[in-house]
């Protein structure tokens, strides 16, 4: 008898600003992924930002997302190789092509095709911020992950856009059973209710409306971020990870997992300035372990040590 496919897992990359590593992290866990002979899809959804592509030394590809939103050519007949086994790739819109122009009929056709597409694993990168489209591309996936580094203002941006991811899956809740406009109304009158925080709107709801604590565990508490911290330079750095993670916990009552951490490490920079696979050029850098570490958290879906890993880190 022949046993049924495995189906796909998606996994989706993004964060609150720019110049965190995003594309360097996804592009290091689609390579980590792929040599462990995973069959996967890379994704490059960084509308009008396109450069996953230059990682893997590609210059010039000969498809892209242009071609699917401007030419309709099916996601599938755009895939490139990305020059690594296992690995595919589509590369993101090389033209004038940005969030704000990709229409809902067009987001809902890209959805069902990135569904569609035969792979262990499709990985997808998303650009910087908190655009609708951006927001739902991220909430396709099965594992959310979001990428910061040790930085305040990084920091900062990225709990505005977890914010935002959780509202926007709180509002389609709301929606699935006859309620889409209670959560904003709420939000938006929530000193009048004595709603402080996420938190706060969640209780309140689960308190006053019939069969919603019941409903909301059901979707809600499925609903998680993977956290990345990247540019690690000292030990103190790596509880950041397991202070946002708390935060949003109390302030969102969100489940948040610390993923992991990646050193700062000077010879990343140099491999992308050359277009080469970090991964597989600098098989001694401890960022590769680290990325290995991550990738096996995220896929197995395990929480570090992170109190062992900080003696390390902090040993002579």
């Amino acid at each position: 008898m022949q046993q049924a496919a495995k189906p796909c897992e998606i996994w989706a990359v993004a964060g609150g600003k720019g110049g965190t590593g995003k594309s360097f992290i996804i592009s290091s866990i689609a390579t980590q992924l792929a040599l462990r002979g995973h069959r996967l899809i890379l994704i490059d959804a960084d509308y009008g930002g396109a450069n996953l592509h230059s990682f893997f030394g590609i210059s010039r590809p000969k498809y892209s997302l242009s071609d699917f939103f401007e030419d309709k050519i099916p996601l599938s007949q755009i895939i490139v190789h990305s020059g690594i086994s296992n690995m595919g790739l589509i590369t993101g819109a090389l033209g004038s092509l940005d969030s704000e122009s990709i229409t809902y009929t067009q987001k809902q056709k890209l959805f069902r095709q990135i569904r569609g597409l035969e792979a262990d694993f499709i990985l997808i990168d998303l650009g910087a911020g908190s655009h609708i489209n951006t927001l739902d591309t991220f909430l396709l996936a099965d594992k959310m992950i979001v990428v910061t580094v040790p930085e305040i203002t990084a920091i900062e941006n990225l709990y505005q856009f977890i914010k935002s991811v959780y509202f926007r899956k709180l509002k389609f809740f709301m929606g699935s059973i006859g309620l889409k406009d209670t959560v904003q109304e709420l939000w938006k009158n929530r000193a009048n209710y004595g709603i402080r925080s996420f938190a706060n709107l969640v209780d309140y709801l689960k308190k006053n409306l019939p069969d919603m604590h019941i409903a909301y565990e059901q979707e809600m508490s499925k609903f998680a971020v993977y956290i990345i911290l990247n540019q690690v330079r000292k030990s103190t750095d790596i509880l950041v990870g397991e202070n946002l993670k708390s935060v949003c916990l109390k302030l969102l009552g969100l489940t948040a997992v610390y993923a992991g951490y990646a050193d700062y490490d000077e010879e990343v920079q140099r491999t992308i300035n050359r277009k080469e696979p970090f991964m597989i050029h600098c098989r001694f850098s401890s960022v590769v372990k680290e990325i290995e570490d991550i990738t096996e958290n995220i896929r197995s879906e395990k929480r570090s040590g992170f109190s062992a890993q900080i003696y390390e880190y902090g040993s002579p």
